[in-house]
């Protein structure tokens, strides 16, 4: 499946290849790769809220700015959150960057491999092979709560409303 005209790059339109889900949805499972090339699926966070937080690549200002405020945010968040952080980066990349940044709290995964993040949340642009800056959360149940997918991928997600919403489901238990 294909969508045009929800992302833009400086203006120009991209396209969105893959599933498109919504609230409500039973989240899709997806097939990732950590710093240490191993494999996390959603079903491994079961039981967690999940705030994944989805950027292009780290080795750009907005991207590691996103990347640093969810590692801040997630400090003060309690142990039942888990915070992800999807991109196209290579695993080894992704290693340096979350060294040199100080990234500890949020887990930083690679979807490279197989896509399968992108092309099941509905995220992967088709014209440059990366992710569409996005925001998704996740409930225990692995029902998505909440998506912001940023028209401008130049542009920084609405962090104060994703925190806000983590928080509601906090209260929810």
């Amino acid at each position: 499946m294909e969508r045009k005209g929800l992302v833009y790059f400086m203006g120009n339109p991209l396209t969105l290849v893959g599933s498109e889900i919504r609230v409500g949805d039973k989240a899709p499972d997806f097939v990732a790769l950590n710093q240490e090339l191993k494999e996390v699926t959603l079903k491994d966070l079961t039981g967690k809220i999940k705030l994944i937080s989805v950027t292009p690549s780290l080795d750009t200002p907005v991207c590691d700015m996103q990347a640093r405020k969810f590692n801040e945010l997630a400090a003060k968040l309690s142990e039942d959150i888990v915070v992800l952080n999807i991109s196209m980066d290579l695993p080894f990349a992704i290693a340096r960057f979350c060294s040199g940044a100080g990234i500890e709290r949020v887990l930083v995964l690679s979807d490279h491999r197989e896509a399968s993040f992108g092309l099941n949340y509905g995220v992967l642009i088709k014209e440059l092979r990366l992710l569409a800056r996005s925001i998704f959360i996740i409930d225990r149940e692995n029902t998505v709560r909440y998506i912001e997918i940023v028209p401008e991928i130049t542009n920084e997600p609405d962090y104060q409303k994703a925190l806000e919403v983590v928080n509601n489901l906090i209260k929810e238990g």
